[in-house]
């Protein structure tokens, strides 16, 4: 079965490298930027470790590898006054690293100190999130990992002023960390102006597939972040997988591709587009992906950007490879591109189709109809 999207990068199970933190980018002259990263037993990613960067010409079509960084985990290429940037951490749970290209992403500053890249020491978790420019500065979210098992987070952000140099740490502002709600998990923030211009960040939340996000504000020139558990614990389709959320000023909406919980419960393996007016109410604009099997199948950590009258996205995606597909729905094996055409317009045009697949069963011929769409979907 073919995978949908255009394929940019694949790594079969049996690798032990699995595809993450997909990143996308466009330049000034319109060529499109992607970039993974690499985990799982053989990547390293505990102690060094290792993304790609990918190069398109032709809006997506076909793709390049130009370059790769190590040691670079869960980053995210953005663009700031003419230069190219990538941050993230230095292996899972690490410093703050910074890489700046002048060239389009072919080479890399390195990040040998705090005035070449290394913002910050000590245990840090992230994902590829958007930066935000506003009041004069340059805004993105950064948990600090507290220690002990997974999720144990505390919410920060960082900002910068815009014309600083942004490889020197003392450029930095960082938040006071505020610790996690005793009832979940938070994680993965989008830093984003508010309705009424006030610097929010909007997290992910581990809630027992809930769909619910936190909203953090951010004060005090960024140094101070509060949570209201009455008011600021929010209903958000795909809530409980990472997201990201941009404004659109066409619109005056915040657009948002989330990976929705269903009945039977899903992973994530159903891509829905989704918009908002205030960031506290939602409404589903399109099915995008979805696949009935959520055991070895999803699109996740889903980048994105605007691109004219389109949306263009990028995805840590588990499929069919006819090597015996991904190690598991998680545990992606390819880096795919999507494009969602006219989504201002409404519902983009779907055409449904049916795929044949092996049956789980072995019964009858072997193989069963499902459901699978290139840019759109509704479920079956």
């Amino acid at each position: 079965m073919k995978v949908p999207g255009v394929v940019i990068d694949h790594s079969p199970a049996e690798s032990g490298r699995y595809i993450g933190s997909p990143s996308i980018a466009v330049l000034p002259d319109a060529t499109y930027l992607a970039s993974h990263d690499f985990f799982g037993p053989k990547a390293d990613h505990e102690r060094s470790a290792s993304s790609a960067v990918f190069s398109s010409r032709d809006q997506g079509a076909t793709w390049e590898k130009i370059a790769e960084i190590r040691p670079l985990l869960w980053g995210k290429l953005f663009l700031h006054q003419d230069d190219l940037y990538l941050l993230g951490t230095h292996h899972e749970y690490g410093e703050v690293l910074l890489y700046r290209s002048g060239d389009g992403g072919r080479t890399w500053t390195q990040p040998h100190d705090s005035r070449t890249g290394l913002l910050r020491e000590g245990r840090h978790h992230c994902a590829p999130c958007p930066t935000l420019v506003q009041d004069g500065r340059i805004w993105r979210s950064m948990e600090r990992f507290t220690g002990g098992a997974w999720g144990h987070f505390s919410a920060a952000v960082m900002s910068a002023p815009v014309d600083a140099d942004l490889l020197n740490a003392a450029s930095w502002t960082f938040s006071r960390a505020l610790p996690k709600p005793q009832e979940f998990t938070w994680l993965e923030g989008n830093v984003l102006p508010g309705p009424d211009g006030r610097i929010l960040d909007l997290l992910r939340t581990n809630d027992g597939g809930k769909d619910r996000a936190a909203m953090v504000h951010v004060a005090d020139e960024g140094k101070t972040l509060s949570y209201d558990p009455e008011r600021d614990f929010i209903r958000l389709p795909g809530g409980g997988a990472k997201f990201t959320i941009r404004f659109d000023k066409t619109t005056s909406r915040y657009w948002a591709v989330v990976n929705k919980q269903t009945k039977p419960e899903a992973f994530r393996n159903n891509l829905l587009l989704t918009s908002s007016v205030d960031l506290r109410t939602w409404q589903i604009e399109a099915p995008l992906l979805y696949h009935p099997d959520k055991e070895k199948h999803a699109w996740q950590y889903v980048d994105w950007q605007f691109d004219g009258e389109d949306i263009i996205f990028v995805s840590r995606t588990a499929f069919d490879d006819g090597l015996g597909g991904a190690h598991s729905a998680h545990d992606a094996n390819y880096l795919t591109f999507h494009r969602i055409q006219g989504f201002r317009k409404g519902w983009p045009e779907c055409v449904p189709r049916e795929r044949n697949r092996t049956s789980k069963s072995g019964s009858g011929s072997g193989l069963e109809k499902v459901p699978v769409l290139d840019r759109c979907e509704r479920e079956p």
